[in-house]
């Protein structure tokens, strides 16, 4: 009797020991949006492009300034307009540095020089890493009469990890609009 005691203890030491379970770690919540589709603005400005059906258009405080509105990633693009009367180098200077205001949070910014001749549309798009309030912003310019710059804010504390599939998202539609905008006159 006592040594089926002990083969049963001495089993069931043997069958107990194995690898120490250590708490799994928290799952994250994984984003993923629909394949856009594209849509033309269409408006009473100079200018026209496509944006995605996943954002609404509404207008801002003043004219042929616009927010498209991404409700689900609480996202807004900022969008602005301004003619050019010889004061094209202050809207360089003011478009640059409202992406330089951002170099205390931001851990790198990215610039990437576009033009499109053929639509005489020319620009910069900034791409600001870390915990900046603006993740992307850009300006269009022809050069001559057009001024428009864009800024995406988040309605969030901004969070790198977080914020990154809704960044992408809309950093596609941005170089979207980008690719098809164009001056009416």
């Amino acid at each position: 009797m006592i040594k089926k005691v002990i083969f049963i203890f001495v089993s069931l030491l043997l069958i107990s020991c194995g690898k120490d379970t250590a708490p799994k770690p928290y799952g994250e919540l994984r984003l993923e949006y629909p394949a856009p589709k594209y849509q033309k603005f269409e408006n009473n400005c100079a200018y026209t492009f496509e944006y995605s059906d996943f954002a609404t258009i509404t207008a801002a405080k003043k004219p042929c300034w616009f927010y498209l509105n991404y409700p689900k990633m609480k996202a807004k693009l900022f969008v602005t307009y301004y003619p050019i009367q010889n004061d094209f180098a202050e809207h360089i200077k003011e478009a640059e540095k409202m992406v330089y205001e951002h170099t205390i949070k931001a851990s790198s910014i990215d610039t990437k020089s576009f033009e499109y001749p053929e639509k005489k549309v020319y620009g910069n798009f900034y791409e600001l890493k870390g915990q900046s309030a603006s993740n992307l912003q850009f300006y269009i310019t022809d050069s001559t009469k057009h001024f428009v710059t864009a800024y995406l804010y988040f309605n969030t504390r901004p969070k790198p990890d977080s914020l990154a599939p809704a960044v992408n998202y809309i950093k596609n539609d941005m170089k979207h609009l980008l690719d098809s905008f164009e001056w009416k006159n």
